[in-house]
């Protein structure tokens, strides 16, 4: 799963972008890196499934938002829901 912004600034007329992913690699990793599990009750063992997520691509998350909130003239409006954490309206 991805979940992508959209970033005016891409090739001709914008374009979306991703800023954080997740995706199970199922026992693909595992299995290289030799990682089992035992489930109680039963015999042996098993390959575990595992996950892998990027939180956020800080860089591609900041060129979203700069490019979607600057005013005509040249400052950033901080969305509202953001601003507890940014502690600004705006920047510049």
């Amino acid at each position: 799963f991805d979940l992508e912004a959209w970033m005016p600034g891409r090739g001709d007329g914008g374009a979306w972008g991703e800023v954080t992913s997740a995706s199970n690699c199922t026992d693909y990793q595992a299995r290289r890196l030799g990682i089992r599990c035992r489930t109680p009750g039963q015999k042996g063992t098993e390959f575990v499934h595992t996950l892998n997520g990027t939180a956020v691509a800080i860089s591609r998350a900041l060129i979203a938002l700069l490019e979607n909130h600057q005013q005509p003239d040249g400052t950033i409006r901080i969305p509202e829901v953001l601003r507890p954490w940014v502690g600004l309206d705006q920047i510049g």
